[in-house]
């Protein structure tokens, strides 16, 4: 009956018993993408003309030609995936498609713009072969972007593929940096214009120390950026975004070589602010995440070229280099920190500071002792970890050894990916395979975080808490959980996710520093977070990071 079953199933529904299946383990998850990749290297048709590509009218998009492309790039197989994105991108030109501002057409070329961006960035980080086919797909798609870039110019409208330009020029570079790949028309980029930030929010906005460089206690994160599942901006709303950000104080954005274009897009943003004097101050946090064997000494030259492929796609310096690796019986990445904390005193014109990225208490300790031995200081001035109501594990053994080393924490999942907000509070368990309930790819991890930590029924009591609490300060749950984490000496700042040019909370954020908690406050919700619920947390699924490490 199960196949019977199978053919009666609605879409929706069919998805949500996938994404269930999918979620039991690798196992699944191989054998679902392997049966997918084999049905789509079947032959394929021939790519429709422009003009039925986009219909007779020239402003319908192809909805089913471009979901073959996105089945591509997502199941890995990038470069087969590479015409699809040209033959687009060259269609619109060779059908005079027009199209009116914020207009449905437009917002899906601006979701397509996303894909391609992220299409490019899953083949630099499958660290393909150089090949000459492999170029001439890549000089094809960009030829393809340029020839629309001109027909919208002409037309007098916004290309929007500002974003796929640079991220397949990026890709150029780091594949075949032989090529001049750089676009053209860059210095012409409008300059960004921030407005003064009112005293009295400049008076309202906490800072901490780290290392040199002075930074907000809540920071930008651009995770987001690495899926188009939380959608996608055209360049000029996302320059709105950060400049919104900017004006309300919140100069400081985490970011990481693996967050599709967001290293790209933020230095661009950083490198035409209008006021050299705010461009000065604005702060790039970026990340060298190492995920699998180096297959390499570790170098000095080695570690020099990684540090310079991240002040290369920021186009400047990065204020906080963060650093994370896979796998702590390998201990070549003692020797990288040291390289890297060497690098900040020869070059620092490239790198400021170091950080870490989802180290565990034992080894930031093994970190900061090598360093210690090796170079007579830490070196390290941060940890970017986990930390919220519902994971306090950095409570269990993380904070004392911040004290010892005089490590900040930089915490993300301090919303528990919205689940700790008014939004959630009374409401009913969410299926989270369901399209119907909206949930986002960060929604679906955290609510998995939920479960190990307690059940719904215990949520939905924290939020009550946290409301009576939020109530009293007029503002919201979310500004509580984020204040019960900056309270803590060990944190220097939470990061608080950004979906870039598509929504904003920067001023409902802003409330975390407009109020404190009370004595009797703290301690009620110390008492309902702390303790047992914190034990065992820790204990299912140990210190901080280690469901990022190898196992």
């Amino acid at each position: 009956m199960d196949d019977f079953l199978i053919q009666q199933l609605p879409a929706p529904l069919l998805r949500s018993a996938l994404r269930a299946l999918i979620a039991q383990g690798t196992s699944a998850q191989r054998t679902f993408v392997e049966h997918v990749r084999n049905a789509l290297r079947q032959p394929k048709k021939e790519f429709p003309p422009a003009d039925r590509l986009l219909g007779p009218s020239a402003d319908k998009f192809p909805d089913e030609f471009w979901s073959e492309a996105r089945c591509l790039f997502s199941s890995k197989m990038v470069e087969e995936s590479l015409p699809y994105l040209s033959h687009l991108t060259k269609s619109i030109p060779r059908s005079r498609a027009v199209w009116n501002p914020a207009s449905s057409f437009e917002r899906k070329l601006d979701h397509a713009c996303g894909d391609i961006v992220q299409a490019v960035q899953a083949l630099k980080e499958s660290a393909p072969q150089p090949t000459e086919q492999l170029q001439e797909l890549l000089l094809d798609l960009q030829s393809s972007i340029e020839e629309c870039r001109a027909y919208c110019l002409r037309s007098g409208m916004v290309c929007p593929f500002n974003r796929a330009r640079f991220q397949v020029a990026d890709a150029l570079n780091f594949l075949f940096p032989q090529i001049p790949s750089q676009p053209e028309g860059v210095e012409c980029l409008p300059l960004v214009h921030v407005r003064p930030t009112p005293p009295s929010i400049s008076s309202s906005v906490e800072y901490v120390q780290l290392g040199a460089i002075r930074v907000p206690r809540l920071f930008n994160g651009l995770w987001q950026m690495s899926s188009p599942a939380w959608g996608s901006a055209s360049s000029d709303r996302q320059d709105s975004a950060l400049a919104e950000a900017v004006e309300h104080g919140l100069v400081a954005t985490d970011m990481a070589d693996h967050y599709g274009d967001a290293e790209l897009i933020y230095g661009s943003f950083r490198n035409r602010l209008a006021d050299q004097a705010v461009a000065g101050n604005v702060i790039a946090a970026t990340k060298w995440c190492i995920f699998r064997p180096l297959n390499q000494p570790v170098t000095h030259e080695f570690v020099l070229e990684a540090v310079q492929e991240r002040y290369r796609r920021l186009g400047g310096r990065v204020e906080l280099l963060q650093f994370h690796w896979y796998d702590y019986s390998v201990k070549e990445y003692l020797l990288v920190l040291a390289e890297l904390v060497k690098i900040t005193k020869t070059h620092p014109h490239l790198v400021s500071q170091i950080g870490l990225c989802n180290f565990d208490s034992e080894h930031t300790q093994e970190a900061c002792e090598y360093l210690l031995a090796t170079l007579g200081e830490v070196g390290i001035v941060s940890n970017q970890v986990q930390y919220s109501l519902i994971d306090c594990r950095p409570l269990m053994k993380m904070a004392s050894v911040c004290k010892r080393y005089n490590i900040k924490l930089l915490t993300y999942g301090s919303f528990c990916g919205g689940f700790l907000s008014d939004k959630w509070l009374g409401k009913k368990l969410p299926n989270i395979y369901c399209p119907s309930f909206g949930l986002t790819p960060s929604q679906r991890k955290y609510f998995d975080m939920v479960n190990q930590w307690g059940s719904w029924n215990e949520l939905q009591s924290l939020l009550r808490l946290l409301k009576t609490v939020a109530d009293a300060h007029a503002v919201d749950i979310s500004n509580v959980a984020s204040r019960w984490v900056l309270d803590h000496e060990e944190v220097g700042s939470v990061i608080v996710g950004t979906r870039l040019g598509v929504s904003s909370n920067v001023q409902s954020n802003m409330k975390a520093f407009t109020f404190r908690l009370t004595d009797e406050e703290r301690k009620a919700i110390d008492d309902f977070v702390c303790g047992v619920r914190a034990s065992s947390l820790f204990e299912k699924i140990g210190d901080c990071g280690h469901e990022y490490q190898k196992h």
